[in-house]
């Protein structure tokens, strides 16, 4: 499976959306060069408040490109780096790849995928009414989390708009991605 790189994106402050970039660096370790979320423990203030010292299992966000053009579709004009995503991808199908798998990214950045992204209220204050495009419920009740996945940066490398996103599926059994 393979697809290419649409945007980046990254931010040094705490802000909803991310502004696209000519290009980010991806730090092993680490997470987006200059971007807030960047570190080896949690960013996210929600998850700083819970317990600073927990291991940051969201250094990378990205959402593929197809999610936009679904969200656009049915009314809501979204841009890449706009729900503060650093990757837009497309011809990935993000959702559906399982923990541990490798997003081979550019001449040599790898991302190792850890699960979904929990989206917040915060999508509202954005565009009202977008929280439940992006989150909703199976037939069987279970919630279905939509707004893109997270990962850490194994390899550190730059990355653009034009790289090709090559996926290295784990070794079996799959686990299915779950928020994190």
């Amino acid at each position: 499976m393979s697809g290419t790189v649409v945007a980046v994106s990254s931010n040094a402050e705490y802000s909803f959306t991310k502004p696209n970039r000519d290009g980010i660096t991806l730090l092993a370790g680490l997470g987006v060069e200059g971007d807030v979320h960047a570190g080896v423990t949690v960013r996210h203030r929600s998850r700083v408040a819970q317990d600073p010292t927990r291991p940051n299992l969201r250094q990378v966000h990205l959402i593929h490109r197809e999610l936009l053009t679904e969200l656009r579709e049915s009314g809501f004009d979204v841009a890449p780096g706009a729900l503060g995503e650093n990757i837009t991808t497309e011809g990935v199908d993000l959702l559906g790849l399982p923990v541990g798998a490798v997003l081979r990214i550019g001449p040599r950045a790898e991302v190792e995928i850890t699960g979904l992204r929990n989206p917040c209220a915060q999508i509202d204050t954005y565009r009202p009414g977008l929280l439940k495009q992006v989150v909703g419920r199976a037939e069987d009740g279970t919630i279905v989390r939509r707004a893109g996945i997270m990962g850490i940066v194994r390899t550190g490398g730059p990355v653009r708009p034009g790289d090709t996103v090559e996926v290295e599926l784990p070794d079996g059994p799959h686990r299915p991605l779950d928020r994190v």
